[in-house]
């Protein structure tokens, strides 16, 4: 499975900065992080990952959640603040 991972970064982070209210915010948030979410999916394919890619991928995968969710949640803040 290949996967550009800074490029869907950059893309998560620009539809974040984007955002220019709360609900879009929110969209944004479930498109990203959601059940059907681009990294979501990209979570379920672990499994049919040979077990040596698998851990490699799944730190990409988790670091990527995270920068999102701190992105989300600076950009929340700030548009609670305004």
């Amino acid at each position: 499975m290949s996967t550009n991972f800074e490029q869907l970064e950059r893309e998560l982070l620009d539809a974040v900065e984007a955002a220019g209210d709360l609900v879009t915010l929110e969209d944004v948030r479930v498109a990203a992080l959601g059940k059907k979410g681009r990294v979501s999916e990209l979570m379920k394919g672990l499994g049919q990952m040979a077990p040596e890619d698998r851990k490699d991928f799944g730190q990409a995968v988790n670091r990527l959640k995270e920068r999102v969710s701190d992105a989300l949640n600076a950009r929340r803040a700030a548009l609670e603040a305004a």
